[in-house]
């Protein structure tokens, strides 16, 4: 058989952004050499007009579903098979099943062959489930399918899951528990790796104190330079920051969220409640030498139209590397969005579908601004963070900016961030105006 798996994009556009999909190597190592199969990442290539493909598969997110669904149809023939995976089918399987042939609901690595092996025998199912229990083993992904370079950034996985339970995540539609690949097994994966700089997609790297210590320790002799995202627990340990440092980090990515106490109670963001000093946590990073990435959610039923301005001028007088700074969005089956629903709260039934949402909105009624005063809010203060004087007075006021990898990176991304937030404000997702909308609440 001959099968095609798609990226998505959320849009029909080039994307400047586009970090290496790690599915593609996983999907090609758990294909039998037997099958044809090709890869193609929308967010830096243009689709073909059609696909002669006897099964197309898309990797489908909340963000991307719409254009999943356009795709499917516009893809489909009487010959072929459309499939979808990703996080958008743990939640939404049965929306997807209405321009899908089957779904396959969690981990490629126990879905995929079973999937595979149906088509062949022409017993095709509607929903193929993960067992969530599975560990995750030492597959090997297979780098030849990658034909873009992705900035030369690698991009791995040593976990599946967090330990956290926000209230706006939605990692723990797709995984409930904690699963996560042995230091032996990272450490094989990495001395294989081409590139020299990686980030770690990981929702949190630290997991607990020594298995993070022994992780850092193995790793170290690879001199890799990489970056991950932390919670604050792991922030305020030296010795942790340390090692992490020693094994070759350079950028933190932590999800502070909010300054207000009362919107983290509301998000059950423990980790940074317990958080004595947000500013002494920075600090302790950049005595590591390394660059802070900082993200923030805004639109709590704690904030008030001044928590724009607080929230930049905090980012911008701490020295940021990168920020963004995020309008709240109710992802479907995160208990955020059960509780806008059942407050009557929700501006859309489905946002991710509406031909009137756009990139940057927000997609609930707030309790203390209206819903342009939050898009607006965001998009503000995104603007200015990544001015031109902004850039230059972030980048000069903190020396830990100016160590040779540290610049690098932090101009790097400081110019693409730039281009991106204007470029995908206001945008349709989907990339195609296709019917009117029928899906307002």
């Amino acid at each position: 058989m001959k099968i095609t798996v798609i990226r998505l994009n959320m849009f029909e556009r080039i994307s400047s952004d586009a970090m290496k999909p790690i599915l593609f190597g996983i999907i090609k190592s758990l294909t039998p050499s037997a099958h044809e199969i090709e890869f193609i990442d929308e967010r830096v290539e243009k689709l073909p007009d059609a696909i002669d493909s006897d099964i197309i598969a898309f990797s489908v997110e909340t963000y991307t579903a719409k254009r999943a669904y356009i795709l499917a149809g516009k893809y489909r023939t009487d010959h072929n098979i459309i499939v979808m995976g990703g996080f958008h089918m743990a939640v939404m399987p049965d929306e997807a099943l209405d321009y899908a042939d089957a779904v396959l609901i969690g981990d490629a690595e126990d879905t995929w062959g079973r999937f595979l092996a149906d088509c062949e025998a022409g017993t095709l199912r509607k929903k193929y489930v993960s067992d969530e229990a599975s560990p995750l083993t030492g597959l090997v992904p297979d780098e030849s399918v990658y034909r873009h370079r992705y900035h030369g950034i690698g991009v791995y996985q040593i976990s599946r899951g967090c330990k956290f339970h926000c209230e706006f995540c939605s990692i723990k539609t797709m995984y409930g528990c904690v699963r996560r690949k042995t230091p032996d097994i990272v450490y094989e994966e990495l001395r294989r790796a081409r590139e020299k700089i990686l980030f770690f997609v990981d929702d949190n790297l630290f997991y607990d104190r020594e298995s993070a210590l022994e992780l850092f320790r193995v790793i170290a002799p690879l001199k890799k330079k990489w970056a991950c995202q932390i919670s604050m627990d792991a922030a305020r340990d030296d010795e942790l920051l340390f090692e992490m440092k020693k094994a070759g980090c350079f950028l933190v990515l932590m999800g502070f969220e909010s300054l207000n106490a009362d919107s983290l109670a509301e998000m059950k963001k423990a980790a940074n409640r317990e958080a004595l000093d947000y500013e002494a946590i920075i600090q302790n990073i950049y005595r590591h030498h390394m660059l802070v990435y900082g993200t923030f959610v805004l639109g709590c039923d704690g904030d008030h139209a001044d928590v724009f301005e607080r929230t930049l001028e905090f980012a911008v007088r701490n020295h940021f590397a990168v920020t963004n700074f995020n309008p709240l969005i109710p992802m479907p089956g995160t208990p955020v969005y059960r509780r806008m629903e059942q407050e009557n709260r929700l501006l859309y039934k489905k946002w991710w579908l509406s031909d009137r949402y756009r990139y940057g909105e927000t997609a609930y009624v707030p309790k203390n601004m209206t819903a342009d005063e939050l898009r607006d809010g965001c998009f503000q203060i995104r603007s200015k963070f990544y001015s031109i004087p902004c850039i230059l007075r972030r980048l000069f006021a903190n020396p830990v900016h100016f160590r040779p990898m540290n610049l690098i990176v932090f101009l790097l991304a400081n110019m693409i961030s730039r281009r991106e937030i204007h470029k995908k404000q206001g945008q349709i997702l989907g990339g195609i105006l296709h019917e009117a909308d029928t899906d307002q609440a």
